[in-house]
Parts: C-alpha cells; sequence; structure tokens
C-alpha cells in the first residue's frame, strides 16, 4: 500500500514537473517564433505543437531505451493522440465558448493529419504482412527501414510549412513589417533546452509509475500508458491550447492539437524503433486504437467543416466521446471486457 501511494505521488509530481518545462517551452517557442517571423498557423501546426509534444517524444525514447518497453511507448502515443483530437478542442470549445477556424486549417493540415494517421496503420501492416512473428497474436517486427516511411512523410510536411513561411516572410517585407527584435535570444535558447530535460525527467517518473501500477494490479501495462502517461503528457498540449482560443486564436489552438498528433504519429514513435533498431507491434492492439482514432478524428473535422467553427454543444459531444474512450479503457484494464485482445 505504502509503494502504490509513492508512485500516485510520483505521478503527480512529475505531471507537475512536465506542465511546468511544457510551460517554459512555449514561451520561449513563442520568443523564438516571432523573432524568426512565422505565420500563425505554421507556429500552432510546428513549433508550438512540437514543443508541447516533446512529452509524448520523450515517452517512446525513455520507454524503449531505458525500460524496453516499446508497447508502452505506442500506447502512451496514441492515447494522446486521442486525448488531443477529442478532449483538447471539446474543454477549450466549452471554456471559450466557440473556436473559430479558416479553410487553410481544414484543406490542409487536417487533411495531412488523415494522411498520417493512414500512413501509420500502413507502417503496423507492413510489419505484419512482410515481418510476421511467430505467436498466437497477429505481430509483426518495425525495422528502421519501415520506421523512415511516417518520418518521410513528416519531412513532407515541414517541406509544406516552409514554403509557406517564406511566402508569410515576403508578404511581411513587402507591406514594409520590420522583424521583431527580441532580447537575449540566446536566453531563450537556454530556456527552451533546460525545459527539454526537465520533461524528459517528468516523464521517466510517469514510465516507471506506469510500469509499476501494471504489476501492482497484475494488468498490462499498455492500458496504463494509454490512460494515466497519455493524459498527463498531454496536459501542456491542454493548456496551450485552452490559453489560446480563449484569446480567439482558433486556428493555434487547434493547429496546436493537429501539428502535435501529425508529430506525435510519424515521428515520436518511430523514434523509438530508431533507437531500439526494431521493435515488435500487435496489430490487434493497435487497429481498435487506431480505428477509435480514425473515428474521433472524423467527428471533430466533420464538426470544424459546418460554418468553419466548433460551437458549443460540438465541444461537449467530443468530451462525451473521450469519457467513453476512457471508460472503455478502464474496463479493458480489469477484464470486464474484451474487445482489445492482449
Amino acid at each position: 500500500m505504502e509503494s502504490l501511494l509513492l508512485y500516485i505521488g510520483i505521478v503527480i509530481v512529475a505531471s507537475a514537473v512536465v506542465w511546468k518545462a511544457s510551460g517554459l517551452l512555449e514561451k520561449s517557442a513563442q520568443s523564438l517564433s516571432k523573432y524568426y517571423q512565422l505565420p500563425p498557423l505554421v507556429q500552432g501546426t510546428i513549433i508550438t505543437a512540437v514543443g508541447s509534444s516533446f512529452p509524448e517524444l520523450s515517452t517512446t525514447v525513455v520507454s524503449t531505451l531505458i525500460h524496453g518497453e516499446f508497447d508502452l511507448g505506442v500506447a502512451a502515443i496514441v492515447g494522446s493522440a486521442i486525448f488531443n483530437i477529442l478532449f483538447i478542442p471539446g474543454l477549450s470549445g466549452v471554456l471559450a465558448g466557440k473556436i473559430s477556424i479558416d479553410s487553410m486549417l481544414v484543406y490542409k493540415d487536417a487533411q495531412f493529419y488523415i494522411t498520417s494517421v493512414a500512413v501509420l496503420l500502413l507502417t503496423f501492416s507492413i510489419a505484419v504482412i512482410y515481418y510476421p512473428v511467430a505467436s498466437n497474436q497477429i505481430e509483426g517486427e518495425i525495422t528502421r527501414g519501415i520506421a523512415l516511411i511516417p518520418i518521410a512523410l513528416y519531412l513532407l510536411y515541414l517541406f509544406l510549412q516552409q514554403q509557406d513561411t517564406k511566402e508569410f516572410q515576403k508578404e511581411m517585407k513587402e507591406n514594409s513589417h520590420k522583424p521583431v527584435k527580441e532580447k537575449g535570444i540566446g536566453k531563450e535558447w537556454m530556456k527552451l533546452l533546460g525545459s527539454l530535460v526537465l520533461i524528459v525527467a517528468g516523464v521517466e517518473g510517469l514510465l516507471r509509475s506506469a510500469i509499476f501500477f501494471g504489476d501492482y494490479f497484475q494488468t498490462p501495462n499498455f492500458f496504463w500508458g494509454v490512460t494515466v502517461v497519455a493524459a498527463a503528457t498531454s496536459i501542456p498540449d491542454a493548456f496551450v491550447s485552452v490559453r489560446v482560443a480563449r484569446a480567439g486564436k482558433g486556428n493555434v489552438s487547434i493547429g496546436n492539437v493537429l501539428g502535435s498528433n501529425i508529430f506525435d504519429l510519424l515521428i515520436a514513435i518511430p523514434a523509438g524503433i530508431l533507437i531500439a533498431g526494431s521493435s515488435i507491434v500487435n496489430f490487434s492492439v493497435a487497429v481498435p486504437m487506431m480505428l477509435f482514432l480514425t473515428l474521433g478524428t472524423i467527428v471533430l473535422f466533420a464538426f470544424l467543416r459546418t460554418g468553419l467553427y466548433l460551437k458549443k454543444w460540438e465541444s461537449w459531444m467530443l468530451l462525451l466521446l473521450y469519457a467513453f474512450f476512457f471508460l472503455w479503457m478502464a474496463l479493458e484494464n480489469f477484464d470486464v471486457v474484451n474487445w482489445v485482445p492482449d
């Protein structure tokens, strides 16, 4: 019992560390965005998104490199992606009243995100088909070569955003907008690097706690990763999106969510594989998770496309859908239902 209370305390402290460090990371990223004249949409989908997604990247790297638990890292990433696509827009919409976006977000970033989900599932499929593992489950080995597929897609995404930045900077120059001079830009880079170190430390505490909970309750580590670790590492994204949504910056709020998920799916998961050299993916577990993520994605985009804003009742629907997911995972965790073979 004392050990359980200890690890519950570690989860609380580690979550606080991740939240505080991510706040520092966000402020530094915003200062750097102004200094380098990045457009708002790029700031949301790249700078802010990657910064607030560093906890998820740390999850797969640390879980694979230190604990040899790649599945735990994948669970945290997919759970985080579901948290991002449902809970964060829902909470932001409820607190802000209404989130307005422009068509560029729907027709470019939203479609690229859907492509990211499809490519990750295709990556898992290639592993199962061409590198099968002899077991009772449908499993396959993801090699470094296969992991490069989603990474290549993310490089394409960066290229598209670079083109948008180039056009934005050209327009700023033509309109005689002078670059914003930020004092102590070197100090901002130091803050950014320091916050990254703190995030890694916080994530390590969360992972150790998830492994302990799995052993203590005699349940799969996967389900603690997809709920507890996923929610804890997504807290920075939630605070960022809610704050900018209440400030009337709907594009940055939703852009942060989409950009975070694109980074998580195309970079964070492959990163663990590149470090480990290869890893086993359980297709029978991955598909139900990706299916629910796809469902949540379709619901969010359908809401956003009708009028290019998220209504308050639609925000509540997103929150209810995430509550259903959380309840489902809890029931799976304690063997009440078995929709996800383990």
